[in-house]
């Protein structure tokens, strides 16, 4: 799953915690700034279908800080090949 809006304080064991509520969860990768390690404000979860639909209904739209969480199945992209200048 995709979960984005986190707040840039959030840590792997904050977003765990959170997500747990609904499940286990088999893995987590959060995007962190290669300068600072922090948060940028989404990252992956891997759950179980069920519980990741559950998670999905219960956080989606959520307020965290001052940000709405948007929670929705995604894969995250394989090969590391992102846009920008060539």
């Amino acid at each position: 799953m995709f979960v984005g809006g986190l707040p840039l304080e959030s840590t792997e064991e904050t977003v765990t915690e959170m997500f747990t509520e609904y499940g286990k969860v088999r893995s987590i990768k959060l995007a962190s700034d290669v300068f600072t390690g922090k948060c940028k404000g989404f990252g992956f979860i891997e759950m179980e279908g069920h519980e990741a639909r559950a998670a999905i209904a219960g956080l989606n739209g959520k307020i965290m800080g001052d940000k709405s969480l948007k929670v929705q199945f995604e894969e995250p992209r394989k090969g590391g090949k992102r846009g920008g200048r060539r």
